[in-house]
C-alpha cells in the first residue's frame, strides 16, 4: 500500500474518532432503523429513544445495530447525546419534542414531514411553517437541522446512484457537523441556508411524494452543485 494512502487513511480514522460521539434517535420505525446501524457504523454510539425500551422490538433494533448502542424511555435517550434525530410522525414532532426536557445546545435533525392528505389521491403539507420551525420554536436553545426528509428510508441505506440531502438551519456549526454524516453515509449534502427554508424542503417532498402516489415518473433528489 502506498504511504499516501496509509497516511489518509490514519488521518480519516483520526477524525472519526475525534468526533465520535452519542446521538439519540428517538423512535423505532423505519427511519429510525435506516439512520441509526448507518450512524453506529460511522463510529457514534446510538441510544434509541422508545417508550417501551425492553420491548422486543427496541432489543431487535440495537442488536442489529451494535457498537454499544442502546434503548431508553425518550427524555433519558437524549441526556448524554450531543445530537438528537427525532424519527417521530410528522404531526406529533411538538408534543415529542416538548417531552425530551432540555435540548440546550444539543443539534437536533429533523428528516420528518407534516403530511396530511389521502395516500391514494394527494398529500399536501399539514402546517403553516415546517416541522423543523416548530421543533426550533419548542426548543429554541438547540440547533436544529432540517435533513434526510427528501428520501425513503431505503435510499439513506442503498442508495441507487447520487442522492441530495437537504438542509436548512441557522446553525453553520450545526450544519457542517450534520453534513459530515451525511457524507459519511455516502450521501451528498447541500446546505439551503436558514431554518425558514426548512419550509420549502417540506414542499419539495410534498412533490416527490406525490409523483409516487399518481402515475408521474419515479424520482430521487440529486441538485448538480455549481463551481
Amino acid at each position: 500500500m502506498k504511504i499516501s494512502v496509509i497516511i489518509t487513511t490514519l488521518l480519516l480514522l483520526c477524525a472519526s474518532v475525534a468526533h465520535s460521539e452519542t446521538i439519540a434517535i428517538i423512535g423505532t420505525g423505519s427511519v429510525a432503523k435506516a439512520l441509526g446501524p448507518e450512524f453506529a457504523g460511522l463510529g457514534h454510539t446510538i441510544v434509541y429513544g422508545s417508550r417501551e425500551p425492553r420491548s422486543e422490538k427496541a432489543k431487535s433494533l440495537v442488536a442489529a445495530t451494535g457498537n454499544d448502542s442502546s434503548a431508553a424511555l425518550p427524555a433519558d435517550a437524549v441526556v448524554d447525546a450531543g445530537i438528537v434525530v427525532v424519527a417521530v410522525p410528522g404531526l406529533l414532532v411538538e408534543e415529542i419534542v416538548r417531552g425530551l426536557g432540555d435540548l440546550s445546545g444539543k443539534i437536533v435533525i429533523d428528516p420528518t414531514n407534516p403530511l396530511v392528505g389521502d395516500w391514494e389521491t394527494e398529500l399536501s403539507l399539514g402546517v403553516a411553517t415546517s416541522n423543523a420551525q416548530i421543533i426550533q420554536e419548542a426548543a429554541p436553545e438547540a440547533f436544529v437541522v432540517k435533513a434526510f426528509s427528501t428520501l425513503n428510508w431505503r435510499q439513506m441505506v442503498e442508495p441507487e446512484g447520487p442522492i441530495s440531502i437537504l438542509m436548512a438551519g441557522d446553525d453553520e456549526s450545526a450544519k457542517i457537523r450534520v453534513a459530515e454524516l451525511v457524507s459519511g453515509m455516502g450521501l451528498e449534502p447541500i446546505d439551503l441556508g436558514p431554518v425558514k427554508n426548512a419550509h420549502w424542503v417540506e414542499g419539495m417532498t410534498i412533490l416527490w411524494l406525490n409523483n409516487r402516489i399518481m402515475p408521474r415518473p419515479d424520482f430521487e433528489f440529486h441538485l448538480r452543485i455549481v463551481e
